[in-house]
């Protein structure tokens, strides 16, 4: 537990947003019968859904951009053990998810088969190696890492495979570290959306998060700041849907041009924030997505395990994941309303946790 200081209203809402957006989409009442916007790309392509995820690597960016502050008066043996620590827990906390509920069929879920990497442990990665690389270089060093991470990315996914499923360099080097029995099989086949190799990229929207916060700080939430943000963000938007006519613009492989595209769409998204809420004071409607901003890891993972506590849960047969989607949402309301209806509630129970905490002070940090 711990208290909130020197945070920016829009940085807040916008981690708020993507966290509620996020619990959205991992959440509709039935898959089948979800707005398209809320679906990942099947493979090449670009969906809402897919800025989601690239986005919260933004945000610890940005959260960084205050912390880093007080890591930099430490020595380099208490900045190691401080980041590695957090790291540690992080990378934990996500493959205990991935193990949670721990028992099936009354017996303990073999280890063996249990992912390895993963949403929260791609976040501890690209937060080690960006805090790594952050505390030890400067701004123009940072840049031209990320420019040099992008090109290195590209070249080895075309030198070590191609660009489709079942051949990616991501999948073969998983493959060839982990085994396919600690992998992601959503798609069918044993293959890793948060693959090791497709990390490096991912540091990259890391990095991003956390010069743009920096910018903030530095120059002021004012007219020539957000006009910055904006043309930068537009920039970067420009150059990854160019670079998709070389490199297709590919979460599951986080490619160099998704990269640039989020990136350029985070930080047109944060202008605009920091023009309404910390320059025109519109924040009448910005509490609800503080709440998630204050407490955003916590109530990430707590939507995790909720929606896995409710696929464990059997009634009649089925889950009560879909037994509550089924006959309280979509009964009533059609499928593709019903889902929405059903991740919306799921979106609001976490919120009122949320709310509870932030009401009596309760600030959870890793």
């Amino acid at each position: 537990m711990t208290t909130l200081k020197n945070r920016y209203l829009s940085l807040d809402v916008f981690r708020g947003i993507d966290v509620a957006l996020m619990i959205i989409v991992n959440s509709p009442g039935n898959w089948e019968t979800t707005f398209a916007p809320l679906l990942h790309a099947e493979w090449n392509g670009f969906t809402l859904t897919d800025l989601v995820f690239p986005t919260f690597l933004f945000v610890v960016g940005n959260s960084m951009s205050f912390s880093m502050k007080k890591y930099e008066q430490m020595g380099n043996s208490a900045f190691f053990k401080k980041v590695l620590k957090r790291f540690a827990i992080i990378f934990l906390l996500g493959f205990l998810m991935y193990w949670y509920p721990f028992f099936e069929n009354g017996q303990l879920k073999p280890l063996a088969e249990t992912r390895i990497f993963g949403v929260l442990q791609r976040i501890a990665l690209c937060y080690l190696f960006a805090s790594i690389l952050l505390h030890y270089v400067k701004t123009k060093t940072a840049i031209l890492f990320s420019i040099a991470a992008l090109v290195v990315y590209h070249i080895i996914l075309i030198a070590f495979g191609d660009l489709t499923l079942t051949g990616n360099a991501v999948l073969k080097l998983d493959e060839w570290l982990i085994g396919p029995n600690h992998m992601y099989h959503g798609e069918g086949i044993a293959f890793d959306p948060e693959g090791l190799l497709s990390t490096l990229p991912a540091i990259v929207n890391v990095v991003a998060g956390y010069l743009t916060g920096k910018f903030i700080q530095k120059n002021g939430q004012n007219f020539e700041t957000v006009a910055k943000l904006m043309m930068m963000g537009f920039a970067l938007v420009v150059a990854g849907l160019a670079w998709d006519l070389l490199l297709p613009i590919n979460k599951k492989l986080w490619t160099s041009s998704f990269v640039l595209l989020t990136c350029g769409i985070d930080l047109c998204a944060l202008a605009l924030l920091v023009y309404i809420l910390d320059m025109k004071k519109a924040k009448s409607w910005s509490y609800f997505f503080e709440v998630f901003g204050k407490n955003t890891l916590f109530i990430y993972l707590l939507s995790e395990l909720f929606i896995i506590t409710l696929f464990a849960v059997d009634v009649n047969g089925e889950s009560l994941y879909r037994w509550i989607a089924d006959t309280v949402f979509i009964s009533w309301s059609g499928g593709y309303m019903g889902s929405l209806l059903f991740a919306l509630w799921v979106v609001f129970t976490c919120w009122v946790v949320g709310y509870i905490m932030d009401k009596r002070g309760i600030y959870v940090k890793v």
